[in-house]
C-alpha cells in the first residue's frame, strides 16, 4: 500500500525506485574514488500517481559518470561536463525514438506508463567522512538549478553517498532515507542518503528509496561507442581531419533497432557528393557500413539533422572495395580511402 506523504507547507513527497543496476554503479564508484569526491548525473522517469493514491513515482534507471576533466578533490567535486550532456542526450534520443515507435518496451504486454519523458533527476556525489545530508554548497547549487529556466527541473534528487560504515550500521525500517550495501574486505557498508528538493521546499528533505530489479524496470540502450571511447573517437576525427574531410556526427535510425546508429557525414570541399559512414555503437567490433548521397546546401534556419534527413532519403549503399577486410585496427579513415580508389578505378 502506498501512503501520502506529507510535510507542512512542502507538498507530497513522491515514491522513489531505483534500479539495483544504479545502486551498484553508485557503490562502484564512489569506492573508486576513495581520496577525493565523486559523483554522477541520474536519469530516469516520472509517472503520475493514478495507481500510487495520487503520488507520483520517479523511476531511476541509469547513473552516467562525467569525463576525467571532472573536478575531483578532497572535499569538491564538479561535475556536468560537455561528454556528459552529451550521453545524456544520447539517451533521450534513443528514449523519445522508441515512444514514438510504440515498440520495444511499448510492446505486448507492457504496462503503458512507461510512455513518459525521459529526465535528468538529479545528480549524486560522494562525500567525506560520514557526512550524510548535503552541505550548505549543495543546497546553492540545487537552489541555482532549480531557478534555472533553461534546465526546467521541479525538482532534483541529491543522494549523498559515504564509504566505510561499520556493519552495526543497518538500513533501519519506516520512514528510512537510507539505503546500506556491503563493500569490502572487512564488511564494511557503503550508504546512500536520499534526498529530495523543490522550489516550494528550497531545502532538502529526506525521501525514502525503493530498490527495484531491474527485470522489472525498463532497460536503457547501450551507450555508444563515441561518447565513451576517448581515445578511438580522438584517433578517428584526426585520421579524417588528415585527409582534408569535413566531417559531421549525427544519431539516426539506419536500420529500424534500437540504439540508433552513429553516422559519420563526411565530405571533401567542391565535391557534389557525400559519403555516410554508419557506426554501431559497439564500433570498431561491429564494421562500418558506407552510403553515398548527393551534396546538400544547408537552408536558412535549418540544422544538419534538417540536410541529413534529406540527404539520407536519397543515400544509396556503397559495395565494400574488392578484397577489402575489416579489422578493428583499420579506422574510418582506412575505409574511406579504401571507398575512393575503388571508385577511380571504376571510373
Amino acid at each position: 500500500m502506498f501512503i501520502k506523504k506529507l510535510l507542512p507547507n512542502r507538498g507530497v513527497i513522491p515514491n522513489l525506485v531505483i534500479a539495483q543496476r544504479v545502486v551498484e554503479k553508485m557503490v562502484q564508484a564512489a569506492n573508486h574514488y576513495v581520496e577525493d569526491e565523486t559523483g554522477e548525473a541520474l536519469i530516469g522517469l516520472v509517472v503520475n500517481g493514478d495507481n500510487t493514491n495520487g503520488v507520483p513515482t520517479i523511476y531511476v534507471l541509469e547513473t552516467i559518470a562525467p569525463d576525467e576533466s571532472a573536478v575531483r578533490e578532497e572535499a569538491v567535486f564538479k561535475q556536468g561536463d560537455e561528454r556528459q550532456d552529451e550521453l545524456i542526450w544520447w539517451y533521450y534520443q534513443n528514449w523519445n525514438h522508441q515512444r514514438e515507435k510504440k515498440g520495444g518496451i511499448f510492446g505486448s504486454g507492457v504496462k503503458p506508463k512507461w510512455d513518459v519523458p525521459l529526465r535528468h533527476l538529479g545528480d549524486w556525489h560522494r562525500q567525506p567522512g560520514f557526512m550524510i545530508a548535503p552541505s550548505g554548497g549543495d543546497l546553492m547549487t540545487a537552489l541555482d538549478m532549480l531557478a534555472d529556466e533553461e534546465s526546467d527541473f521541479d525538482f532534483l534528487l541529491a543522494p549523498i553517498v559515504t564509504l566505510d560504515h561499520p556493519a552495526t550500521t543497518s538500513g533501519g525500517e519506516g520512514y528510512v532515507n537510507y539505503l546500506t550495501i556491503p563493500s569490502g574486505a572487512y564488511g564494511d557498508l557503503t550508504r546512500i542518503d536520499f534526498w529530495y528538493i523543490t522550489p516550494k521546499t528550497r531545502a532538502f528533505v529526506p525521501i525514502v528509496p525503493t530498490i527495484y530489479p531491474d527485470s522489472q524496470l525498463p532497460e536503457l540502450v547501450q551507450a555508444p561507442w563515441h561518447l565513451t571511447h576517448d581515445a578511438r573517437i580522438s584517433s578517428e576525427l584526426a585520421a579524417l581531419k588528415a585527409n582534408n574531410v569535413f566531417t559531421s556526427i549525427i544519431s539516426w535510425d539506419v536500420d529500424d533497432k534500437l540504439p540508433l546508429e552513429i553516422c559519420f557525414l563526411v565530405a571533401q570541399q567542391g565535391s557534389d557528393h557525400v559519403l555516410i559512414l554508419v557506426t554501431q555503437h559497439d564500433y570498431p567490433k561491429t564494421k562500418p557500413i558506407a552510403y553515398r548521397a548527393p551534396f546538400i546546401k544547408l537552408g536558412a534556419d535549418e540544422v544538419i539533422y534538417d540536410v541529413f534527413g534529406r540527404m539520407w532519403k536519397q543515400a544509396k549503399k556503397v559495395t565494400d572495395p574488392q578484397n577489402w577486410v575489416w579489422s578493428e585496427d583499420n579506422t574510418l579513415a582506412d575505409y574511406l580511402l579504401a571507398i575512393e580508389a575503388d571508385s577511380k578505378k571504376d571510373s
